[in-house]
């Protein structure tokens, strides 16, 4: 277990993560609205997609939300089924599941879309959360969605491989990908005990590569969300059709 591996390192940890925040660059949450239309080109009603989660939906790490997962996704998901995709971020900078819960939620219109996208994790690894309340918060997400927009399908995508992430530093980089894995996983078998549509998306990019990485080292670039937005639509499109 991730805790057993970080307790005897604790007093190390903690100086370790205290000296990436105060060394790490703050990147702001991306420019431009937050919603928009892909594929006008294309025939046919637009489907609707929601994007709700923590920074990446916030689109921390690249200049617009057009760059962010959201609208990347919508515009690999337009192409993949020639459709016009109407997207709408719905994301906070540095919020866990909980938070997202009392902060992101009630700003989520109360209206039916097509697809959700699901993206927490990484503030909740960093908190490390116990992995019974990551449960809790985010089937509490799940339901409040369901709840407010009726998806057809709802996607959750993986935690992000923070063993990987340039900016964490070792030992602090290790324990940190403990954790997510452990994370993951326990989003993986909540989503298994839901319906067809809803889906676990591993997170399967190689953030080593640091052409997918912003200059922080932290959050994904511009075409780390295009990589990710492809494996999205590669599964949201077959289950789809």
């Amino acid at each position: 277990m991730p805790e057993l591996v970080a307790l005897p390192m604790l007093p190390f940890l903690i100086l370790q993560g205290k000296r990436t925040r105060r060394l790490t660059p703050r990147l702001p949450e991306a420019a431009g609205p937050a919603h928009g239309l892909t594929g006008a080109q294309f025939d046919g009603l637009p489907l609707r997609l929601l994007g709700v989660g923590e920074s990446p939906i916030a689109g921390v790490g690249v200049a617009t939300y057009d760059e962010a997962i959201t609208g990347q996704f919508a515009a690999a998901l337009s192409v993949r089924l020639r459709r016009p995709v109407a997207w709408r971020a719905c994301g906070k900078n540095g919020v866990t599941a909980a938070e997202a819960l009392e902060q992101v939620v009630p700003t989520i219109p109360v209206a039916r879309v097509d697809i959700a996208l699901i993206a927490f994790g990484v503030n909740d690894t960093t908190a490390f959360q116990p992995a019974t309340r990551w449960r809790r918060d985010l089937s509490a997400i799940l339901a409040a969605i369901e709840q407010r927009c009726s998806p057809t399908l709802t996607i959750v995508s993986g935690v992000p491989p923070m063993a990987h992430f340039p900016a964490l530093p070792q030992p602090l980089r290790h324990v940190m990908g403990l954790k997510a894995q452990t994370l993951d996983a326990v989003a993986r078998t909540l989503v298994a005990q839901y319906a067809p549509g809803t889906l676990h998306i591993p997170l399967a990019l190689d953030v080593r590569d640091r052409a997918l990485m912003a200059s922080d080292g932290y959050h994904a670039s511009a075409a780390g969300c295009a990589a990710w937005a492809n494996l999205l639509a590669q599964a949201a499109g077959s289950h789809l059709r």
